[in-house]
């Protein structure tokens, strides 16, 4: 729907727009891999309105074509302070690929969910053309791409171990992270006049340091040597054991300094900022944003990802789950930064005054929907932590897991005159709503909060992600035990029918994760078959920078204990074990019962197809594994001739 509103609500993204300012000239020009759509779910809008609050000039290019003659990346000629380049609110090679490295049709940050106007390795694509042109201008990375790649880090779409992405970007300098806090602060120090090849000492930022010249000196840091990036091309345990260093350095309340080699150059991580108090996140979402793409995309089409998030609202940042596959706690930090319901309704408002709305929210979430407010109980306690996740393997008893404060909020929300009805569209964690796992909370609270969000705030489907079965797959993921899950079931369907209610539960599950054998996804897919459960939400497990699963899938080394673990790699295992999650399809059937009888587990196959076994009933599980031997092709032929014929006769 188009809304008549000056374009100058947007931040400039064309020329004409900043004459139209009054401008002659800018502060900073923001590159991004995404169309701008001016809301606090994407990124450039908010690092654009970030320093716009400061006073400065800004001005966005929205996805540049950078294999033309880069007309894009000159058109604003050179900002006094810098260039702000990110690849988007997703990793390029995520957004253009599959688990099984095929191309994607559609990209969701596009008008219209076209593909191909965002390059692979989209920063450092970008960087390289900006230094290359304007080679005086400092250039600030930033955003998941740079964040997840600031350091030695394996890349699964080249299946190569990768430098630092300020390495293979020329960028001048990395902000990690959540940006906002670095940013003012280098903003800050910019107006006073300090260079910006001076700014060595702001907290969540990387840079280089060359041989010749000192790491600059922080009496407040301790510093920590990494093995360097040769070292780990060389020798994959030692990579491995980078990841249990940077993972508890970027969580930790005060952090230490982290130092490598690349070259003849020294990496510097700067520690984290401390996650952002009330205050601080509510000024975030308070900037002025229209929510609305930018009017040039009108006869575009609409872009998916803006569709999809239209009418949502973000309450926190941050997942104390700490999953070995997740990048989230890597990127937004383990702790929570929860807004004020005073910000949360305030939003609310706005939205439910949107010419278009129809009365429905469609989340009220966050990385996990139900960790609002959630924190340590003593602080000092969480400052010494290292720990990489609060709740596995159990839940820390210094945690406040109280579900009160979101209930209350939204039962606020729901007060509002123009919502008829909030919805929670992004997952919860059903583990923290079973008392046997939740130890810390009051049942009767999670009895509250699990009432209504089911009776009130779900559309006809409550998706949560227990992962997967096997006990040993889920320690390795840092998820709860999946007996948690059949308890949350049986709540679920007590609830489904005290409230005469017909709501699905719909389980996501992973295959191909490190740890995980085919007969570890028979074992789930048996479990599922028997509570009722024909899969549909399932992916396989894609290898990303920065998280435990993905070093162990290269290096072949767990980083926190060095012993050697086995993960699926070959197109084979990985169609294989993911073939178990659709165990009813007819053209799977087959191949089911000979790899079942194969790994002698007639007991999985009797389960998953009892109409095709019935043959086999008083043969040995030796004898069935013979009969599909595929060493003698012939003798194979043969015997399922045999079979089959006396099947015929019964």
């Amino acid at each position: 729907m188009q809304i008549n509103r000056p374009v100058t609500d947007w931040l400039p993204i064309t020329k004409k727009e900043v004459e139209m300012r009054g401008w002659d000239d800018l502060d900073v020009v923001l590159i991004s891999g995404d169309a701008y759509v001016d809301h606090p779910a994407f990124g450039s809008a908010v690092i654009g309105r970030i320093l716009e609050s400061e006073g400065l000039r800004i001005a966005i290019v929205p996805q540049p074509n950078w294999q033309d003659d880069l007309r894009d990346f000159k058109k604003f000629g050179k900002p006094k302070m810098f260039f702000g380049v990110t690849s988007g609110c997703m990793d390029p090679m995520v957004n253009h690929y599959t688990a099984s490295k095929r191309r994607r049709s559609t990209d969701a940050y596009t008008p219209g969910g076209t593909a191909g106007f965002r390059p692979d390795y989209a920063t450092s694509v970008y960087s390289k053309i900006l230094k290359e042109k304007f080679p005086d201008v400092p250039v600030l990375i930033g955003g998941i791409e740079a964040s997840l790649r600031r350091v030695t880090h394996y890349d699964y779409w080249s299946d190569e171990l990768m430098p630092s992405i300020l390495e293979t970007s020329k960028a001048d300098m990395l902000v990690y992270g959540m940006g906002e806090q670095p940013l003012r602060e280098i903003v800050e120090l910019l107006q006073k006049g300090v260079p910006f090849g001076s700014l060595k000492n702001i907290k969540q930022t990387a840079f280089f340091v060359s041989s010749d010249e000192k790491v600059p000196q922080n009496k407040n840091w301790e510093d920590i040597e990494i093995y360097s990036h040769a070292i780990c091309l060389k020798d994959k345990k030692k990579f491995a054991s980078n990841l249990k260093i940077i993972e508890q350095e970027s969580n930790k309340i005060s952090a230490r300094r982290i130092l490598q080699d690349v070259g003849e150059r020294t990496l510097v991580i700067n520690p984290p900022f401390p996650t952002m108090l009330e205050d601080e996140i509510d000024a975030s979402f308070d900037l002025p944003y229209t929510r609305l793409p930018h009017p040039k995309y009108n006869k575009r089409g609409p872009i998916p990802a803006f569709e999809m998030i239209k009418f949502s609202i973000n309450i926190h940042r941050g997942c104390f789950g700490g999953c070995s596959f997740c990048t989230i706690s890597a990127h937004q930090g383990k702790f929570i930064a929860s807004r004020s319901q005073k910000s949360i309704l305030k939003e609310v408002d706005k939205v439910a005054n949107m010419p278009d709305f129809k009365g429905y929210l469609s989340d009220i979430g966050g990385p996990s929907a139900n960790m609002y407010k959630m924190k340590g109980k003593i602080q000092s306690i969480c400052d010494k932590c290292v720990a990489p996740s609060c709740i596995s393997p159990v839940i820390c008893s210094n945690l406040d897991t109280s579900h009160k404060p979101l209930t209350k909020l939204y039962q606020a929300v729901d007060s509002h005159p123009k919502v008829k009805k909030s919805f929670i569209g992004s997952g919860i964690r059903h583990d923290m709503l079973v008392p046997e796992f939740n130890k810390n909370a009051d049942p009767k609270e999670l009895d509250a909060y699990t009432e209504e969000l089911m009776t009130k705030h779900v559309s006809g489907r409550l998706k949560v992600a227990p992962e997967h079965t096997s006990d040993p797959v889920l320690k390795l993921m840092r998820k709860p035990s999946f007996k948690y899950f059949h308890k949350f079931k049986e709540r679920f369907d007590r609830i489904n029918i005290k409230n005469k209610l017909k709501l699905q539960l719909i389980p996501y599950f992973i295959s191909n994760h490190p740890a995980c054998e085919v007969e570890d996804m028979a074992n789930l897919a048996v479990e599922t078959k028997n509570m009722g459960f024909q899969l549909e939400q399932v992916q396989g497990f894609t290898p990303t920078p920065m998280t435990v699963a993905t070093v162990i899938y290269y290096s072949g080394y767990h980083p926190y204990t060095l012993k050697p673990m086995r993960t699926p790699k070959s197109k084979k295992e990985k169609d294989e074990q993911h073939r178990f999650f659709f165990w009813y399809k007819k053209e799977n059937k087959d191949w089911i019962r000979k790899t079942l009888s194969k790994l002698n587990r007639i007991d999985l196959l009797d389960v998953l197809l009892p109409e095709n076994n019935s043959w086999k009933k008083n043969k040995s599980a030796k004898k069935v594994k013979n009969t599909f031997d595929d060493a003698i092709p012939e003798k194979k032929s043969r015997r399922q001739n045999k079979y089959k014929n006396r099947r015929k006769k019964r």
